[in-house]
């Protein structure tokens, strides 16, 4: 058993080698990235691994970002500061673990980003606001702000606009 398991292990290593390479730093959304076979083992119509972006955002666009770059990394950029649970760059949601401020120790803000879409649009980007006080040793829960969430949205399309803005002018140049 050993004798056949370890030869066909090591074939599947080699074959999930033959595609690799780097990521450049914006390349989804460069035209020269579309098409080609990425995603399959085996060629056009081989066995594809972990899905087809193609049948995800319709644009057959393979091994893009299920959501609009500028907007993913706008929104990282935005809540850098906060400590991250997960982040899923195909279905565009960010979590961040909570944060007390330094000024406020006795309060906690957790934060969920949602980036809606493909486009750059002022409502491509949905942030909702957890907020705790420590009261007598527990955190309970506190209600935010309404202006809280749209605040960070704001701050987040803002930065996405830097970040295409600079690509424009990186490509003319």
């Amino acid at each position: 058993m050993i004798r056949f398991a370890l030869p066909a292990a090591l074939l599947l290593a080699l074959a999930a080698c033959g595609q690799g390479r780097y990521v450049e730093q914006d390349e989804y959304n460069d035209p020269r990235n579309r098409g080609g076979e990425r995603g399959s083992i085996l060629g056009q119509g081989g066995l594809i691994l972990f899905g087809s972006s193609t049948a995800r955002s319709g644009t057959g666009e393979a091994g893009a970002l299920g959501v609009n770059a500028f907007l993913w990394r706008g929104t990282l950029d935005t809540l850098a500061f906060m400590p991250l649970v997960s982040a899923d760059p195909f279905g565009g949601v960010i979590i961040t673990d909570w944060y007390a401020p330094p000024e406020a120790p006795d309060e906690r803000f957790k934060v969920t980003a949602y980036i809606l879409g493909r486009q750059l649009r002022a409502d491509g980007v949905r942030i909702s606001v957890f907020r705790q006080v420590n009261s007598r040793g527990q955190w309970v829960d506190v209600p935010v702000t309404a202006d809280m969430g749209t605040a960070l949205e704001d701050r987040v399309l803002a930065r996405a606009r830097e970040l295409r803005v600079q690509s424009v002018q990186t490509a003319g140049r």
